[in-house]
């Protein structure tokens, strides 16, 4: 399959994702779905409120369901991190992954489970906007010839780090605890103990570790985890709303081409929803991909 001439690309291998690729393939059109694990639902130990289900399943076991019902149609599935969504100049969308592919495509849908809420750290919420910041390809520029740092440990960090880099005047990996999963770039300092809390009146000066040492900073780039479908959604520009996605009747969001659907739009989460906001994300995908041929 063309990676570069996909009709869509779905961020998100649970309810909501695979049931828009479920419409999507029946459509004829050409389908990637993306995701690195179920999300939430795999912990889930036995849905019994879910309609048509014979026995009660385990959440695992209805995911592996649909993901077969995907392949069956002809959906192409990927088990990948997406570390960023570009929107290209002619419409499209780019997804670029962990393992150093981008999928591009006419229509995007982010479907990865409800957005990050910011990690426990003293401090933090406080200073969002004023020195803290999730999104390193928005914000990079203003610390040109600054000290800052990432908060993170995988895939998702690294990106950051390479965006940051050619920018920033230092630049420290904060780990909060684990190891790095990663090489750090030449250039970048570790520190692995956990961060305690924050330092500014008006704008970031300074984190301090778990053991007492304070690191001064300009900047704090947040990018604990896999990116969220909320981090995606703010490096294309998009508000939040209540940390969840705005999008309409149809699960279109500001943004042409771009559809959310599942928890990250901040509706309950229960997979019934997913499925019928997959769904209708779907059904508008199809005329607006056939309209760009």
């Amino acid at each position: 399959m063309d990676t570069n001439n996909m009709d869509a690309v779905i961020i998100g291998q649970g309810p909501a994702g695979c049931s828009a690729a479920l419409y999507l393939c029946r459509a004829g059109l050409r389908v990637a779905v993306v995701g690195k694990d179920s999300g939430a639902l795999h912990r889930a130990e036995k849905i019994e409120n879910y309609y048509g289900l014979p026995q009660p399943l385990s959440g695992q076991a209805l995911v592996e369901v649909g993901r077969s019902q995907c392949r069956t149609l002809g959906a192409e599935l990927r088990e990948d991190e997406v570390l960023a969504l570009d929107w290209l100049e002619d419409g499209r969308f780019a997804a670029r992954l962990a393992t150093g592919q981008t999928l591009a495509a006419t229509t995007a849908l982010l479907a990865t489970g409800k957005a990050k809420a910011a990690p426990a750290i003293a401090g933090i919420q406080a200073l969002e906007g004023h020195g803290v910041s999730y999104c390193a390809v928005c914000d990079a520029f203003l610390y040109r010839g600054k000290s800052v740092a990432v908060l993170g440990n995988g895939a998702y960090a690294r990106h950051e780090l390479e965006e940051l880099l050619p920018l920033a005047g230092r630049v420290t990996l904060l780990t909060h605890g684990a190891e790095p999963e990663f090489a750090p770039p030449e250039g970048v300092t570790v520190l692995r103990r956990p961060v305690a809390r924050l330092q500014g009146e008006e704008q970031l000066q300074s984190v301090t570790l778990e053991d007492g040492e304070t690191l001064a900073l300009d900047g704090l780039f947040v990018a604990l985890g896999s990116a969220s479908a909320g981090d995606l959604a703010n490096k294309l520009g998009l508000r939040l709303e209540q940390n969840a996605i705005p999008v309409n009747a149809k699960q279109e969001t500001a943004l042409p081409g771009l559809f959310a659907a599942g928890d990250c739009t901040g509706s309950f989460a229960q997979v019934a929803l997913a499925v019928a906001e997959g769904a209708k994300a779907a059904l508008a995908m199809i005329p607006y991909i056939r309209a760009q041929k």
